[in-house]
């Protein structure tokens, strides 16, 4: 198959709710000597992103989601060893997490799939993170950077939980920290004193890797 024929297949398996199919064109993608890193942001993310379009408009619903995130998930499994030989050298460690109340974490596996290639190690610690769960995990994997991402207005102030509990534990200058999710802003990340915000994906990979040089 050509390039093209892949990426188009790969964002029709993620529309489709197929993992056995993300996983088998991720398979020959590889097959075919294809840039792996090509392959998951032009392909799989693009149908990640159309999926995320249809959910703003109530043709597809959260489980639809969740599915197409784990059919996701697996086909960058597939392509984690040709991506992880292209960027060998590991240049810092994240932890990533979707916070405490909110189950959302498509556009979170996008950003870390993307981060990966970049050589950085990101730690997923999933959905419905506490707080104290994201800490211990940054001290003990000794993450630089701590990323958390939030879909629902009410779920946001645990991210600025984090930014007061660090402070109130003397950690906050250990970590950089970075929020993403629909509704933050650089306003908010401003408010509650985080280092980076990122409005997709791409941004992201782009402030983490500013946050590990800094």
């Amino acid at each position: 198959m050509s390039l093209e024929s892949i990426l188009a297949a790969a964002k029709q398996a993620i529309i489709d709710i197929d993992e056995d199919k993300a996983v088998c064109v991720a398979k020959e993608a590889l097959e075919e000597g294809l840039n792996p890193v090509q392959v998951l942001s032009e392909g799989y993310s693009a149908g990640i992103r159309e999926i995320g379009e249809l959910f703003s408009r109530g043709e597809v619903f959260l489980p639809e989601m969740i599915l197409s995130a784990e059919a996701m998930k697996a086909a960058t499994a597939v392509l984690e060893s040709a991506i992880t030989g292209a960027a060998a050298e590991k240049i810092g460690k994240m932890i990533f997490a979707t916070v405490e109340g909110d189950v959302h974490d498509i556009g979170k596996s996008i950003a870390i799939a993307l981060i990966q290639t970049q050589g950085v190690e990101v730690i997923d610690l999933g959905r419905d993170v506490p707080v104290d769960k994201i800490i211990e995990a940054a001290e003990e994997h000794g993450a630089k950077v701590i990323g958390t991402s939030a879909l629902l207005t009410t779920t946001m102030p645990n991210q600025e939980k984090l930014e007061k509990v660090l402070r109130e534990r003397g950690l906050r200058d250990k970590y950089k920290t970075i929020v993403g999710g629909a509704p933050c802003t650089q306003r908010w990340a401003d408010k509650i004193g985080a280092d980076a915000y990122a409005e997709d994906a791409g941004e992201g990979v782009t402030k983490v890797l500013e946050l590990m040089k800094s």
